[in-house]
């Protein structure tokens, strides 16, 4: 059975009629009112605004797209049934899985291994009802809270499911946990949230998709993800988005970090009309360490808008920063990164690195890498930045041995995304990941 569909656009009211229709703890509505209101007290960005004077949002309509629509995906595209797995994925043995079409869980699976130490791994919708004490702890509070941004702050107040994924102390998580949040965005929105806790000693590997299908219709996206890792934890998260060509993308990624732990935080970005987001680690135990990898390939009229931040408040962390770009056609990508380095941080080491290839000459990146440093006794701050094409003599030098001119910028392109992809930590997600890659920039060349 088709669930009501919502009004249009963001308003009071259809926060009203969203809360009514939840079952959701009391704490949680008033959560909501209260982010709610902290998005009316925000002013919409503008590019008078530094961070957002490279991106307009003057085509965004947020007032056409319809706040919520749970349940409908299915019944909208004849998908009911079908497992929402990866082809490429199927063989792979998951700790656990979760699916969610339009904010409904379809799919649910856990190991009973893992159920018996006490891990949790579900949705977020089951985790506020079943699991309350736990997320009215840590969502949205010490990582993300509402007041971040604009955007954050509308999350809060509209957020529809997600995932949440709590370690208990000391558990070690030996295989992957898995999520796809699969969504209608033809007029659409999705405010996915994933919550993950790592509890001390305990560890992790959980990689999540992002996917809707190509629509005319203009799609809204507000993501956030917030980690927390206590001491000695450590966890490779993986998320990669492919909306449709047609969804503006606003998401928040964050880790904090406390003592002796260690994060790979993986971003790969491969659609949206408009993407803006920030990916950040705040190290705040001494001895953290953070790897923070970044993959985005456009091209058509795509753009894509990244902040980072490499948070060091704790003495002895590391954190590493490799962002690459592959660009085509009239795409645009702006990167803005800051290494802070907080007084008492001493023996901070932080690296970071935005790397971009241009396979047009309308394609345009930015790269602006800053420093923020009120600590002297660090092993050393560093950052760097290229914007270049295709270097003509390594085509060249491939030509020369037979292979055509196309084939010799793929060949230069996989090794340039191989970095960023080789790292992934399921084996048949990387190797489907490489194969979309390919694919991607064949298309890419036929139309330049």
């Amino acid at each position: 059975m088709t669930a009501p569909v919502a009004r249009r656009g963001f308003s009071a009211e259809s926060l009203g009629e969203l809360i009514e229709r939840r079952d959701e703890p009391e704490w949680m509505r008033e959560r909501r009112r209260a982010a709610w209101q902290t998005y009316q007290d925000i002013p919409m960005p503008t590019q008078q605004d530094e961070e957002w004077r490279r991106t307009s949002l003057r085509r965004l309509k947020l007032d056409d797209v319809e706040p919520y629509s749970e349940g409908s995906y299915a019944s909208h595209t004849g998908h009911a049934g079908k497992t929402l797995v990866p082809p490429a994925e199927r063989d792979e043995v998951f700790g656990g899985f979760i699916g969610l079409r339009d904010a409904a869980r379809v799919e649910y699976r856990l190991s009973d291994d893992l159920r018996a130490k006490g891990v949790i791994f579900t949705d977020l919708q089951t985790a506020v009802r079943e699991h309350s004490d736990l997320v009215e702890k840590y969502f949205m509070t010490c990582c993300v809270p509402a007041s971040d941004s604009k955007f954050a702050a509308l999350h809060g107040a509209f957020w529809d499911n997600g995932v949440f994924l709590y370690v208990p102390r000391g558990v070690a998580v030996e295989e992957p946990l898995r999520a796809v949040t699969q969504a209608n965005l033809q007029g659409r929105s999705s405010l996915a949230h994933t919550l993950i806790v790592l509890e001390s000693d305990s560890q992790a590997t959980f990689g999540e998709d992002f996917i809707s299908s190509e629509g005319e219709r203009q799609g809204f996206s507000s993501r956030v993800l917030e980690i927390i890792l206590k001491p000695g934890a450590k966890l490779h998260y993986i998320g990669i988005q492919r909306w449709g060509r047609a969804v503006y993308d606003f998401h928040t990624e964050r880790a904090v970090l406390e003592r002796d732990t260690n994060v790979v935080l993986q971003s790969v970005e491969l659609g949206s009309a408009l993407s803006k987001g920030r990916v950040e680690a705040r190290l705040e135990g001494d001895g953290a360490n953070a790897k923070l990898l970044g993959l985005y390939i456009e091209d058509g009229d795509q753009h894509l808008d990244r902040y980072t931040l490499q948070d060091h408040i704790g003495a002895h962390g590391v954190s590493d920063l490799l962002f690459k770009g592959v660009l085509a056609g009239k795409a645009r990508s702006v990167y803005s990164g800051l290494i802070r380095v907080h007084p008492k941080a001493k023996g901070t080491g932080a690296y970071q690195q935005n790397r971009n290839l241009l396979l047009s000459h309308h394609a345009r990146a930015d790269s602006i890498p800053n420093l923020e440093i009120a600590e002297n006794d660090i092993i050393g701050c560093s950052h760097g930045a290229t914007v270049g094409k295709v270097d003509e003599e390594q085509l060249f030098y491939l030509m020369c041995r037979g292979l055509t001119r196309l084939e010799a910028t793929h060949l230069i392109v996989e090794g340039f995304v191989d970095p960023i992809v080789e790292v992934t930590p399921i084996a048949s997600l990387r190797d489907s990941l490489r194969q979309e890659i390919q694919e991607r920039v064949n298309t890419v060349q036929a139309e330049d």
